[in-house]
């Protein structure tokens, strides 16, 4: 009896190509990685591989030429921030990002720029006709000679080119439209994507060439395909931006020959993509301006300094339910920062209907804003602006005490650079022997330190009235 069960064939196995988990029977969604689609009849066995020759001997990493890892420059100087220092002859890198925010429009520049400066650029268009593309390089002043343009979807097509043209930069638009053929599976699909992006980031390191695949995302923002793809390749860039406004960011998230906390800022308009070295003026409305509910903030996109501008909005409530609407913020840091301006500065706008946004379509995920959001709500509530000149910056803790923020040196520079006179920061030292708020001067601007939000309240001139309805409040009343 032991033997005839031991006989019969083993069961097969069905695994996740995502992730690797193994069921022994199929489903349509992984139980380990939830990806939809990913499971499959695992192969069977095979027997362990031999030795074999070598394409080149083992060397002293001493001996290593590093010549051939040299970063050459793109022409645009944001996209080399990001990337360390330019593109790298072998790399392959992954620009993903949602549809229409410019990333082909982004990699046409990038191919016109390095194929001005005289290095061969082959740029493969599966998603386009070749005269849209030629369109939209007249626009954008991208025609060159050295700039080679193939609208092609089979993979076979695209590494014959890849021999005839020998580019050193390759660009593929996109990754999800090419297909091999012998794959199964539809193109986009999680084995034919891993097939070609395997097939082209070979051809890359085998003869040199610098290669860019733009690949698709999902509505949760995560790269489309395999998750296999992002660990292929040297670098993941995220192209980022909001449809009504012109800005947009390239940021690493990964990156093999560069930080990944680097961003570079580009302005989209009608004739190409503009690198912008100074975002500030996006951001920013006014610098200097007197004005009831805004207030100006230092914010960190990966290493950079930025200023932003938050505004707010309070009005009397007609609704059981006051309304809380955010632009670009964290609702979730709005109800934080509202709760505790009532619970310990006494600002009291559970009746109001309250409306915080950010100024140019940024979005303001750096904790250091908060202290800007609670200024601009109580100068809203108010009726009466900020100082002339100042900008505040601070995490904001439940129990109102403020938090201190990292880089704060980086972020007085460039407040101080843009001509701010006034800055409100946490204090350094937490000491309830403390005073309440000290002052400093740093590059010629006032810089006073304060420990707890009431405190900010009180240098800026913002604080409640004790027992009193605020004035504007009371016209309106």
């Amino acid at each position: 009896m032991a033997s005839r069960t031991s006989s019969r064939p083993p069961r097969p196995a069905y695994r996740c190509s995502e992730c690797g988990w193994e069921t022994g029977k199929w489903v349509g969604r992984c139980g380990e990685c939830q990806a939809w689609g990913s499971v499959a009849e695992a192969a069977a066995p095979v027997h362990r591989a031999a030795a074999g020759p070598v394409s080149r001997p083992a060397v002293p990493i001493g001996q290593v030429d590093v010549a051939e890892a040299s970063f050459r420059g793109s022409g645009v100087d944001e996209l080399d921030r990001v990337l360390g220092g330019g593109l790298v002859p072998g790399a392959a890198i992954l620009l993903a990002g949602e549809p229409g925010v410019g990333k082909s429009t982004l990699l046409l520049e990038v191919a016109a720029r390095t194929a001005g400066s005289g290095r061969r650029t082959l740029y493969v268009t599966g998603e386009e006709s070749a005269s849209q593309v030629r369109l939209r390089a007249d626009r954008t002043d991208g025609v060159h000679d050295e700039l080679y343009l193939a609208a092609e979807t089979d993979l076979g097509a695209v590494l014959t080119h890849i021999q005839q043209v020998r580019p050193d930069l390759l660009v593929v638009d996109s990754v999800q439209t090419i297909a091999a053929a012998g794959v199964e599976g539809v193109p986009g699909g999680v084995t034919q994507v891993k097939e070609v992006a395997a097939a082209l980031i070979r051809v890359a390191k085998t003869q040199g060439i610098t290669t860019v695949l733009v690949g698709h995302v999902t509505k949760d923002g995560s790269i489309a395909g395999p998750r296999v793809l992002e660990h292929l390749v040297d670098v993941v860039l995220h192209f980022e931006g909001e449809r009504a406004s012109r800005f947009r960011m390239v940021r690493a998230v990964k990156n093999r020959f560069g930080p990944v906390d680097e961003v570079g800022c580009f302005d989209l308009g009608s004739d190409g993509i503009h690198a912008v070295t100074d975002p500030t003026g996006l951001f920013v409305e006014s610098l200097h301006g007197r004005v009831p509910g805004s207030c100006v903030a230092v914010t960190l996109e990966g290493r950079r300094p930025l200023l932003a501008e938050v505004q707010a909005l309070v009005t009397h409530s007609a609704l059981e339910r006051p309304r809380r609407t955010t632009t670009g913020i964290d609702s979730s840091r709005v109800a934080l920062v509202l709760a505790v301006l009532q619970q310990h500065c006494r600002v009291r706008l559970h009746q109001m209907d309250v409306f915080a946004s950010s100024v140019g379509g940024a979005r303001l995920t750096d904790p250091a804003t908060d202290l800007a959001l609670a200024v601009a709500l109580t100068s809203a509530w108010l009726g009466k602006p900020p100082p002339r000149g100042a900008v505040v910056l601070g995490e904001i803790g439940l129990a109102g005490e403020l938090r201190r923020v990292r880089d704060l040196p980086q972020r007085l520079a460039e407040a101080a650079r843009l001509g701010f006179s006034l800055a409100v920061v946490p204090s350094e030292v937490a000491d309830p022997r403390a005073p309440r708020a000290s002052a400093r001067v740093v590059d010629g601007m006032r810089v006073v330190d304060v420990p707890d939000l009431a405190s900010a309240l009180r240098v800026l001139q913002l604080q409640a009235p004790a027992g009193q309805t605020p004035l504007h409040m009371a016209v309106d009343g």
